[in-house]
């Protein structure tokens, strides 16, 4: 097994959305020696770049993990396909590009569970820090300094203006802002794309960082196991496609940014974990951490369909013809389908109107999928409207399923096991329903087609939701953040791993809950205060 010359200063396990972010700023200062390693390969390949392109890249083995859940009678007894990026940018290289930081009582939750430093009052320098708004904005919230492109949609299709106009209709507010003061409301989503393309955390920070001499780029090599002496971690070793190893050694820290699926896995492996795992698969344990892989959530979508008449949808503008226009647009830099987020509009709004702020998010489209599944248009216009609840209850777990460190682990989420998210998501389905039927969108409206008209009771359309529901592949929470008397905590609020030296995990798993919104934004802020926190306890 080879091994590191003098070694590197910090070492960071996945370039990610996370992972991308940390090498940028860790490496800003010339002293520090960085080096970011990535399992999968360059994010080179074209559809990566493109936004529509994320239908050939969702569900493509060779830029993504291929995860799938376990079997669940809570859904039929199926098993769920929840594919996590694995090139250059993570998850940020082939997820639906929304940027969407979630409400101020996310954080304020957060900090209430023994988090000093991370209310939303805290975080709000980090989401600022970020972001480069590109459009109107209130200036005590957004930023125009960062790096990350935030602008919004250009391409506007006449059924997102008649669902707009709908929403309205019935009482919900346009909300030209969902990242300002309020998330509550009706409007357009905003997105990671600029001039056509997808801005990426690869594109976005790791471009940067690439451009130093104190920055190394690892890729095509998956980290089997964190290197210990004692209690401290001291690097990892890693794998190569053809089976070589290497050690790579970290004077300072090593950290973790591998997501919400292989952090806790990496640390399992490594011997820090749930006593009774190592027990069973023979690990040595370094530390026991029962909370490793507990407290898995993620966000179960239901998309109601109708079918459409009287105006083309994607599902038209996709093909033949049509498409080849919509390429020279997208060439020529004018507006085009090819350069807009899978989702357009949004609605947040409360299953209940006794509730005190919203639990739904909606997402509209004009467009339709079969069976619900993204990237795998209807034969016939249509169009979608997606909805889940915000802050699901459920809770799950990732456990690893051998010592084999390229065999995925068991991941059960257990989706809809809490009463509250069943009700809640019932309710949903109800308004997303009711959105497409609206005045505006009479003219256009031809028929319901999933649900059908024959489901109607509520347990008509629960058992809808678990027959044709779906993640939103926004798994977090794995290796949680709390304080050490809370055994279900991984790491502390400076996100060092409880009871070893050296190592701190940095990306959604350490999320105690559900941010009330897609991950991607909070993901970053978690990155972006890290390595501040990294930076100050190191004098760097």
């Amino acid at each position: 097994m080879e091994t590191a010359g003098a070694g590197f200063d910090y070492v960071i396990v996945g370039a990610g959305t996370a992972g991308c972010l940390l090498a940028d700023r860790l490496s800003e200062n010339p002293a520090n020696k960085v080096c970011i390693v990535e399992a999968g390969p360059r994010d080179n390949y074209p559809y990566i770049h493109l936004p529509a392109g994320y239908i050939k890249t969702l569900f493509n083995p060779a830029y993504t993990w291929q995860f799938k859940t376990e079997p669940s009678d809570l859904i039929h007894g199926r098993s769920i396909s929840t594919t996590q990026g694995r090139t250059l940018g993570g998850s940020s290289s082939i997820n639906g590009l929304v940027y969407n930081r979630g409400q101020a009582a996310d954080y304020n939750n957060w900090a209430q569970l023994g988090n000093h430093g991370w209310s939303y009052a805290d975080l709000l320098q980090y989401f600022r820090r970020t972001e480069r708004r590109i459009g109107e904005a209130d200036s005590v919230y957004r930023g125009r300094d960062g790096s990350l492109p935030v602008t919004d949609i250009d391409w506007r299709h006449p059924l997102c203006e008649a669902f707009v106009r709908g929403a309205q209709g019935i009482g919900i507010p346009y909300n030209p802002d969902y990242n300002g003061s309020s998330q509550e409301g009706v409007g357009y989503y905003q997105r990671v794309i600029h001039r056509g393309r997808r801005w990426s955390s690869a594109r976005t920070f790791l471009s940067n960082a690439r451009k130093r001499a104190n920055v190394t780029l690892v890729v095509d090599a998956q980290v089997t196991r964190i290197v210990f002496e004692g209690r401290r971690a001291v690097g990892v070793t890693l794998e190569r496609p053809d089976g070589s190893q290497s050690t790579l050694m970290a004077r300072n820290e090593v950290i973790v940014s591998a997501g919400a699926i292989n952090s806790p896995k990496l640390l399992q492996l490594s011997g820090i974990g749930p006593s009774e795992l190592f027990k069973s698969l023979g690990i040595p344990p370094v530390h026991v951490l029962e909370g490793v892989g507990e407290n898995l959530r993620d966000h179960w979508a239901i998309r109601v369909v109708a079918r459409v008449k009287n105006v083309a949808t994607i599902n038209r503008l996709v093909t033949g013809f049509p498409l080849a226009l919509q390429a020279l647009r997208w060439a020529f830099g004018f507006p085009s389908v090819l350069a807009v987020s899978p989702s357009l509009a949004h609605v947040f709004w409360k299953s209940d109107d006794a509730l005190s702020s919203t639990d739904l998010q909606l997402t509209f489209t004009p467009a339709s999928y079969r069976e619900g599944v993204a990237g795998l248009l209807d034969s016939f216009d249509g169009m979608t409207c997606g909805v889940w609840q915000q802050r699901p209850e459920s809770v799950g777990y990732v456990r690893a399923r051998s010592t084999n460190a390229r065999e995925d682990p068991v991941i059960q989420p257990n989706y809809l096991s809490a009463e509250n998210d069943r009700r809640v998501i019932v309710n949903g389905i109800k308004l997303a329903r009711s959105l497409l039927e609206t005045e505006p969108l009479r003219p256009y409206f031809d028929s319901r087609e999933s649900p059908g008209v024959e489901i109607n009771t509520d347990a008509e359309i629960l058992d809808f939701a678990k027959s044709k529901g779906s993640t939103v592949f926004h798994l977090i929470g794995s290796c949680r953040m709390g304080p050490a008397q809370d055994a279900r905590s991984v790491v502390d609020d400076r996100l060092r791993v409880h009871g070893v030296a050296g190592l701190r995990v940095i990306d959604a798993s350490i999320m105690p809950s559900m941010p009330s919104a897609n991950t991607m934004a909070a993901t970053y802020v978690i990155a972006e205060k890290g390595a501040d926190l990294i930076l100050a306890d190191n004098n760097a």
